[in-house]
Order: C-alpha cells, then sequence, then structure tokens
C-alpha cells in the first residue's frame, strides 16, 4: 500500500515538474503546447476512492495553473476528465472494464488508444474553450485543440510504452 501511494505521488510530483519545467516552454507553431501531466489521471488505480481521485486530479491541474498563471483552466479541464473517467473507461473496454479486472499494460492497443484520445481531446478542448472563452472563435478553439490533442496523444502512447513494465 505504502509503496503504491509513493509511486503515485512519484508519478505525480515528475509529470508536474516535467510540465512545468519542459513542455510548457514548447509552443510549437506559435500554439501547440502538449499536455503530458494528464497522462497521471489517466493511469490512476481503477479502484482508489472516486472523491479523492478528483480531488487529487484537481490538485494536479491547480499545480500547473500556478507555474503557468493560467486561472484555473488546467484545473477545470483535470476535474472534467477525472470525472467522465469512468463513463469513457466503460466505453473503451467494455466488460474487462466492468469486472474491474482490467489492467493499463494488458489491454490491446486499439481500446487503449481509444482511452486516451477521448481524454486528451476532451481535456483539451475544455482547456482552450476556458482560454479563449469566446465563441466568435470557435474555429481557432477547435484548431488549437486538434492539434494539441495530436501531439499529447503520440507524447502519451510513447510514455506509455516505454516505462510500461514487460509481464511475460
Amino acid at each position: 500500500m505504502n509503496s503504491l501511494i509513493f509511486t503515485h505521488t512519484f508519478r505525480f510530483i515528475i509529470l508536474a515538474m516535467f510540465q512545468v519545467l519542459v513542455l510548457n516552454h514548447i509552443n510549437f507553431l506559435g500554439y501547440i503546447n502538449p499536455s503530458l501531466y494528464i497522462l497521471f489521471i489517466l493511469l490512476y488505480p481503477l479502484k482508489n476512492n472516486r472523491v479523492i481521485f478528483i480531488f487529487v486530479s484537481f490538485l494536479l491541474g491547480l499545480t500547473i495553473d500556478m507555474f503557468m498563471d493560467s486561472g484555473g483552466v488546467h484545473a477545470a479541464a483535470a476535474v472534467t476528465i477525472a470525472f467522465i473517467r469512468p463513463f469513457v473507461l466503460k466505453f473503451s473496454f467494455g466488460a474487462v472494464y466492468d469486472h474491474q479486472t482490467m489492467k493499463f499494460g494488458n489491454v490491446e492497443f486499439g481500446s487503449k488508444l481509444t482511452y486516451i484520445t477521448i481524454l486528451t481531446v476532451v481535456h483539451q478542448f475544455v482547456l482552450y474553450a476556458l482560454e479563449i472563452f469566446n465563441f466568435s472563435k470557435i474555429i481557432l478553439t477547435l484548431q488549437y485543440t486538434l492539434f494539441s490533442s495530436i501531439f499529447t496523444i503520440i507524447l502519451c502512447v510513447l510514455t506509455t510504452i516505454i516505462f510500461s513494465r514487460r509481464n511475460k
């Protein structure tokens, strides 16, 4: 139990620091900015207390907001994907998720990609919709969402592949 808490605390700190110190300084083409910190929310254990999970997701988003001076948009986007995560898990993994037997490293790649894609696109859309906050600029919001989502999905998939444990 303590090693599990340590692992998640370590993941929280490393992802937040990497986001703040490295990824927030990438502004490819002026607006493409990856959000790798959401990997913490994506990989959080299934069986843990949902209220604590949403609160920790809020703290993660708030941490990013404090360093970026972004007024709470990351916290709102992080809480949104933490809240909808069970529905996306059920949609992406079906019966495997229903029986609570799922291990993220053991599921097929297509289901994993669907899960990562849905939550990333929702996160980026909420983030940019709140950041731009102007309905007349919906095309700009969708453009930012699309390109940042693609970059974030690629980074999330590569990170999960690189750091996955081999169970053979």
